[in-house]
Formats: C-alpha cells, sequence, structure tokens
C-alpha cells in the first residue's frame, strides 16, 4: 500500500484516468468493428461507418489514449478493406479526411536590392 499523501493521490489519479481511457477504447473498438461488418455486408453502403470509425480514432489519438502512428495505422488498414470492397476501380477516400485546397499564392514583386554608397 502507498506509504504517503502524494503515492495514494496517484493511485486515485491513476485508477479514474484508466476507467476513462478504457471506455475510450472500447468505444473505438466496437466503432471499427461496426464499419468491418459493414463492409463485409454491404461495401456500397459501408462509408458512413468507416467515417464514424475514422473520426473515433482521431479522438482517441486527441485524448491520448492511444498513440497516433497506431491510429493511423488502424485507419490504414480499415481503408484498404473499405478500397478493396469496392465495385469501382478507383479507390475512395473518407470525407472527414479531404483537406480544402490551399489558396493560390500571389505573385511576388521582385526585391529591391539596398547598394551601399
Amino acid at each position: 500500500m502507498a506509504n504517503t499523501k502524494s503515492a495514494l493521490k496517484r493511485i486515485q489519479t491513476s485508477e479514474k484516468r484508466h476507467q476513462r481511457n478504457q471506455a475510450v477504447k472500447s468505444a473505438t473498438r466496437t466503432f471499427v468493428k461496426k464499419a468491418r461488418t459493414a463492409i463485409a455486408q454491404d461495401a456500397a453502403g459501408s462509408r458512413e461507418q468507416v467515417v464514424a470509425a475514422i473520426a473515433a480514432l482521431d479522438v482517441a489519438v486527441r485524448k491520448g489514449v492511444i498513440h497516433r502512428n497506431n491510429a493511423a495505422r488502424r485507419k490504414s488498414r480499415l481503408m484498404k478493406r473499405f478500397n478493396a470492397a469496392q465495385p469501382s476501380a478507383t479507390p475512395v477516400a473518407p470525407a472527414a479526411a479531404e483537406e480544402p485546397a490551399a489558396p493560390a499564392a500571389p505573385e511576388a514583386k521582385p526585391r529591391r536590392r539596398r547598394t551601399t554608397k
């Protein structure tokens, strides 16, 4: 058992965090499992499930429950399954992962050099 006040507090906080993290992990696993079964049953209508699973993985990363590379690996595997199950030959990326196009940069003016006298 802990001998100090700080050690007791550390035990309590770690237990709270453990329970919170377990809830997030469980929810993430559920979303990924639902997406996989949706892909297996109906490849065309599984897009919403895949997007929800990717969002759940992103939430887990933001909360610090899983490492970002772990989430990236899981998302990659999920998208690989999703794209392989699609009837079309072109792969489809989820709408949540798309980034808006950057605006074109304005034309740069030529720089004037200072001359020393």
